[in-house]
């Protein structure tokens, strides 16, 4: 009986992208620190999910205990400052996101929804938007974000995404275009801090959507 055939997708890996073979995947995990990567049954499944969080298809880890010693290590967040966050029904999906601030839960800004992006779209989007906002008002006040990926893409100032642009997507693709431009161009002094979710909580501008 032949082997059912797999694809193979890599997030995290010397290459990403949806492959055809193991030994294609193996090759370009080996070696790669903590790389992530997955196989599907068939292609569409496998198109889905590279476009997707990889966390919805390997499974979300149980939560975490922390100690009184590691909640005292990261201490408290600044209560004077701003943070964002973005929603995504699907990933591709409707897209929306916001900003707020973290002491007085005031929404500042709020964008979407968006019919066809992603979540870190959102997050990258919703970072650069609170830079510009602050910037705009002279505020020097760090901004929060629990998103690993939108602070890695907004300090390589490049939206890294897979997703295709389309006829439906284009607007966000257009601010993803016009906010690269205003990080190769603009300086900010705020500290762009990672929000502790597992120590403090859902970061204030959280959907409560999950």
């Amino acid at each position: 009986m032949a082997k059912k055939k797999k694809y193979y997708v890599i997030w995290r890996g010397h290459e990403t992208g949806i492959y055809e073979s193991w030994q294609a995947c193996k090759n370009l995990i080996q070696g790669y620190p903590n790389a992530v990567y997955k196989s599907f049954p068939d292609k569409a499944s496998a198109e889905y999910a590279f476009y997707g969080n990889p966390d919805e298809f390997l499974g979300k880890p149980a939560k975490k205990t922390i100690s009184s010693a590691e909640k005292a290590r990261y201490g408290e967040p600044v209560q004077n400052s701003l943070a964002v966050d973005a929603a995504c029904s699907g990933n591709p999906g409707v897209m929306e996101y916001q900003g707020v601030m973290v002491d007085s839960r005031k929404q500042i800004f709020h964008q979407g929804p968006f019919p066809q992006a992603t979540v870190n779209i959102g997050e990258f989007l919703a970072l650069v938007h609170g830079l510009a906002y602050l910037k705009q008002k002279g505020l020097e006040i760090p901004i929060y974000s629990d998103s690993m990926t939108a602070m890695s893409w907004v300090k390589r100032k490049k939206a890294n995404t897979k997703l295709p642009e389309t006829a439906m997507n284009k607007n966000v693709f257009d601010m993803m275009r016009r906010a690269e431009v205003w990080l190769k161009q603009n300086s900010w002094k705020n500290k762009i801090l990672k929000w502790e979710t597992s120590v403090w909580g859902e970061i204030p501008a959280d959907f409560n959507r999950k």
